[in-house]
């Protein structure tokens, strides 16, 4: 898996952060975090997305062929490195200024000046060099020899000695290397119908107090058919409470129905936020292994709740950041559609 920092740049941002995740999530890849702002150039996403290093060819291709993309950049994605959207304006502090010229009557500086030359004038000649005069050196003076002394001992050889220093250590034989296992992706199975038909009973039975439930039927069901089985869950679930509290709701647009309907609905599940086309699913219990999201309960709920009231439109929903995945919480994009 890896971790990737997108920045587009759009003429609107009206439902950008929608379409931009409908292409993430579509090419296999989750997103963990976001920022848009707006700039005099357009509008600035970023986004920070994880999934297969295979797929980000496909990732790259999907974003170069969206119609609202002027343009974007995909790189690696760092931690705690803030890098600047590419298509931002550049401010400064302060204007840069430039050095001031040099004035035309500042003299230049004068040069050593060296040691005088001496011309010689034509027509003359220099002076002869004097001749130094030299004392004749006096005799040697006689001294006497002197007295032979004894011969001196020569001194004993000097024995050098070699000390004998022990080897050192041999060094540990260096570990093994780790050869990273592959990352095999299972092949997603349609839901396990009669589990969830067993289950449904027991979770309206205890309905709200469901999680323990819903966590039973995952160890239930097959590893390739847990996300389908939970989405088939919460379409069971969210029809049966929309029938039970908010059957003569019907008709709403999508904002009212989200902040009428599904809001309250799922504040009896557990903390969530809705602002701005964003649902925030705020310590969901089924998403705290990492790797092993259960926001396709979610999903499911809010088409089994809302596929009534927001009639004849049809609801849209995209997974884009989760707990599981290093996300500070759990983030469904929510759009509707025409019938």
């Amino acid at each position: 898996m890896i971790e990737l920092e997108i920045q587009t740049l759009s003429e609107t941002r009206e439902g950008l952060l929608i379409d931009v995740g409908g292409v993430v999530v579509a090419t296999g890849f989750t997103l963990l975090r976001q920022r848009l702002a707006q700039d005099p150039h357009g509008a600035l996403l970023t986004m920070v997305v994880r999934g297969p290093s295979r797929k980000q060819r496909a990732l790259e291709d999907a974003l170069d062929a969206h119609d609202r993309i002027i343009s974007f950049e995909v790189s690696p994605f760092v931690q705690g490195e803030n890098r600047p959207h590419f298509a931002a304006s550049r401010t400064f502090a302060r204007p840069p200024v430039a050095p001031p010229p040099a004035s035309a009557g500042e003299a230049a500086p004068a040069r050593a000046a060296g040691p005088a030359a001496h011309a010689d004038e034509p027509g003359t000649l220099p002076e002869p060099a004097a001749i130094p005069m030299v004392a004749p050196a006096p005799p040697p003076a006689i001294t006497p020899e002197p007295e032979a002394r004894p011969a001196e001992p020569e001194p004993e050889p000097e024995f050098e000695l070699d000390f004998i220093l022990p080897s050192p250590p041999a060094p540990p034989p260096a570990p093994a290397p780790v050869v990273a296992e592959p990352v095999v992706e299972l092949e997603r199975l349609g839901p396990d119908v009669p589990a969830v038909d067993s289950a449904l009973p027991k979770l309206t039975n205890a309905y709200p107090q469901i999680f323990a439930r819903l966590e039973m039927l995952e160890r239930d069901v097959g590893e390739a058919a847990r996300e389908s089985s939970l989405h088939l869950a919460g379409q069971r679930i969210g029809r049966w409470v929309f029938e039970r509290d908010y059957a003569n709701d019907a008709g709403s647009d999508l904002q009212d129905a989200m902040e009428n309907i599904a809001v309250p609905a799922l504040g009896a599940l557990t903390d969530v936020d809705y602002q701005e086309g964003q649902l925030h699913i705020r310590h969901s219990p089924l998403c705290a292994t990492e790797g092993h999201s259960g926001c396709e309960f979610f999903s499911g709920y809010l088409e089994g709740l809302l596929a009534s009231a927001i009639a004849p439109e049809t609801l849209s929903v995209f997974g884009f950041c989760c707990r599981s995945f290093g996300a500070d919480e759990c983030v469904l994009a929510i759009g509707a559609d025409p019938a």
